[in-house]
């Protein structure tokens, strides 16, 4: 885990507050928790916590959603769905956020197009805002609102995937109109 306090936790939080503000998203608790993902996935080991029956981690959507079921799947109980929804809700919006480019691998390796994934994740997310009772009450309301607002979120996270490309060292600075009073 890393630490609230890290300046990696902090750019993300900043960027993705910034930003989403930029495109009307004032929701300082999905801002807060799309930072998170964000922070969170910077260790790849967070990007694959769903194993099937033989612990080995499942990579495509379509196995995770299969494996989230529980009464056919691999989800032990209820609460194991709601895990594996949330983890689908997030690992979807993260690729299509920040790696939408990169589709075309996806397709070759699995059989999700770009609009499923958006699917997968709109659905998961509200799947997950409907665990709506005792410890997940308080979370209830804002996988609602990551569901309602997912293409926006994903935008978002394309701004900031260009914000953060534009501040990498090294980045040419943008082109500027060339000054002809000079």
């Amino acid at each position: 885990m890393i630490p609230e306090e890290h300046p990696l936790r902090m750019l993300f939080h900043e960027l993705v507050t910034d930003t989403y503000g930029h495109i009307g998203i004032f929701d300082h608790e999905l801002a807060s928790y799309v930072s998170r993902i964000l922070t969170d996935f910077c260790n790849s080991d967070r990007l694959y916590p769903v194993r099937d029956a033989q612990g080995r981690p499942l990579r495509e959507v379509g196995e995770m959603l299969v494996a989230s079921d529980p009464v056919h799947g691999t989800a032990a109980s209820f609460d194991a769905e709601r895990e594996i929804r949330k983890h689908i809700g997030d690992y979807t919006l993260f690729l299509t956020g920040m790696y939408p480019q990169s589709m075309h691998l996806w397709r070759s390796r699995q059989s999700e197009s770009f609009v499923e994934m958006v699917r997968a994740g709109k659905e998961s997310y509200y799947i997950v805002s409907k665990f709506d009772l005792f410890e997940y009450a308080d979370e209830a309301a804002l996988f609602a609102r990551l569901s309602r607002h997912f293409e926006r979120c994903i935008y978002g996270l394309t701004l900031v995937r260009e914000e953060l490309a534009r501040r990498s060292p090294g980045a040419l600075p943008p082109p500027q109109e060339p000054n002809y009073l000079m």
